[in-house]
């Protein structure tokens, strides 16, 4: 029922690596069938989730633990090969040191090694007036530099509002904003934190951020993949409420 790792192989990935190179982000229309979606929706409802940042208006987030329920764990084993190619390629682009492995374990293996055990990947339920702000999820000295985002509600019919936004920020310019106009079973891979940009010098870092606007009304549920964990955070600092959910 749920996109399989043949479906995942069958992307135009050739495509997908021309978006993600002109624009940080690559829409994947209809990767979930709609019903999955809604199925998958309807299993959280029973989960236990608490407030983003332990602030209001920002949802109710779960952070999934380790392994990462279906059919999660198998989009990231299979998305991350294909990534790491890509991001290979923008790590030459930026003369950046170092190189991704070409599986998730050898990758996650590499952050265990270096302090990095908390789980990234969340799922969000927003009501009305609920938002998740901007941010990035670049914590730690391994950062994998794409991640996947999924939505499993129906715009226009189980909320208004949630869009979802990105922003781009270059050297001497004005911020970019942009708009995924993700729909029920959509999925886009996007930037982390930065990608490489061609000027006329060369390749340089165009740095990126995204978050989901206000919901008006119903609720939303989205999904949010990072194949990277984090170090665990210092008690006390600003980040640690969130990073609390993750332990759950």
């Amino acid at each position: 029922m749920h996109a399989s790792i043949a479906a995942i192989d069958r992307l135009d990935w050739t495509d997908i690596a021309d978006r993600l190179d002109q624009e940080g982000q690559a829409l994947l229309p209809g990767l979930l069938a709609p019903e999955a979606a809604r199925d998958l929706a309807r299993r959280t409802a029973a989960m236990p989730a608490a407030p983003a940042f332990g602030k209001p208006g920002h949802g109710e987030w779960l952070h999934f633990g380790q392994p990462l329920p279906a059919p999660w764990a198998e989009w990231r084993a299979t998305f991350y090969p294909r990534l790491a190619v890509i991001a290979n390629r923008w790590n030459a682009l930026l003369g950046s040191d170092g190189s991704y492995p070409g599986s998730l374990d050898a990758f996650l293996q590499r952050n265990r090694r270096a302090g990095q055990g908390w789980p990234q990947s969340y799922l969000s339920r927003l009501r009305a007036g609920d938002h998740v702000p901007l941010h990035q999820r670049n914590d730690g000295e391994h950062v994998f530099p794409l991640q996947v985002v999924a939505l499993l509600s129906e715009a226009g019919r189980d909320f208004q509002g949630g869009e979802f936004v990105m922003t781009e920020q270059r050297p001497r310019m004005q911020s970019r904003p942009m708009v995924l106009p993700l729909g029920l079973g959509d999925a886009a891979i996007i930037a982390t934190a930065a990608r490489p940009a061609r000027g006329g010098g060369g390749h340089y870092r165009a740095l990126l951020r995204h978050a989901i606007s206000r919901v008006q009304q119903g609720v939303r549920v989205g999904v949010e993949l990072s194949f990277h964990d984090a170090p665990a955070p210092r008690r006390g600092s600003s980040y640690d409420a969130d990073e609390q959910h993750k332990q759950g």
